[in-house]
């Protein structure tokens, strides 16, 4: 299958947005992180924006748009609904904010539950059985676990910066106190999500059925496709990319960002990595998202 930057772009943007919004909902939910926030929701409402926007590159007739929206079972109209019922939250959000009395306990339940809700019912939209690598759970999970990762280290990193605190040793604690153990739990839930998916993504050439072969005298019993060469050739960008760089690099990154207190590099670190591992586990999804049926 050809790779569909575009939701590439529009699931990775996503998924961080999201995750960023619910690390600050539940930093907010804590009591902490109050100079962060302000920066912090900025950053989500940007980066969904800009997913939003890479949407439409994907389209021929952007125009068109809105005639996908026509059944409540679509998984583009319940995109759609989330997205929309998690700006509406960001907008309550910045209204709180503004005020200056602080995020109240319910809105940063719901902004945090919303925020996992979208990155679900997004990755849940691409689950299919006519492409037997897409038809799993672990899909769904496994960007959820990017999320996980993406937005604690995003957040940490934005609270290493504007903390404040008389003592480089005083910020360092509160980073930690306020980020640390998320974006360390974050990272290990993306560990576990992206290997297991990894994992089902290699063994996914069983799942095919070849009962196709080209119409042509000189090789009659060639077939159209060989699911397992193509998942072969995947398996440096699965293991290297997604396993290795995206998944153990924000991990140990978190570990030594959770010891040293260093949430400015090690944030960042982690940030980087998990990103790269996003976007090679998405290049592989479509790169394997073959028809059980050859013909198609």
């Amino acid at each position: 299958m050809e790779l569909q930057w575009p939701l590439i772009i529009f699931t990775t943007l996503v998924a961080w947005s999201a995750g960023l919004f619910g690390a600050q909902s539940l930093a907010a939910l804590r009591g902490d992180g109050g100079r962060a926030q302000m920066p912090a929701l900025v950053a989500s409402v940007v980066l969904l924006a800009a997913g939003g926007i890479a949407v439409f590159f994907h389209l021929e007739h952007w125009e068109r748009i809105f005639n996908g929206f026509g059944h409540l079972t679509s998984g583009i109209t319940q995109e759609l609904i989330a997205i929309v019922v998690v700006v509406a939250l960001m907008v309550v959000y910045l209204v709180f904010l503004r005020k200056g009395s602080g995020v109240p306990k319910w809105l940063a339940v719901c902004s945090l539950a919303m925020s996992v809700a979208l990155v679900a019912v997004m990755a849940h939209s691409y689950t299919m059985a006519a492409r037997p690598a897409w038809d799993s759970l672990l899909e769904v999970l496994s960007l959820v676990g990017a999320s996980c990762v993406m937005g604690p280290a995003t957040y940490a990193l934005i609270l290493a910066a504007v903390r404040p605190g008389d003592q480089p040793a005083e910020r360092a604690a509160d980073v930690a106190a306020s980020a640390g153990l998320p974006a360390l739990v974050g990272a290990l839930v993306n560990a576990v999500t992206a290997t297991a998916y990894a994992a089902f993504l290699q063994l996914s050439g069983s799942s095919f059925a070849d009962v196709g072969l080209y119409f042509d005298p000189t090789h009659p019993t060639k077939a159209m496709a060989d699911a397992a060469a193509a998942v072969a050739s995947q398996a440096p960008l699965l293991w290297v990319g997604a396993v290795a760089v995206g998944a153990l690099v924000p991990l140990a990154a978190a570990v030594l960002g959770r010891k040293s207190g260093n949430w400015k590099l090690w944030g960042a670190v982690a940030l980087a990595a998990a990103l790269i591992g996003a976007v090679c586990l998405r290049v592989v999804f479509y790169n394997l998202g073959l028809s059980v049926f050859m013909f198609y």
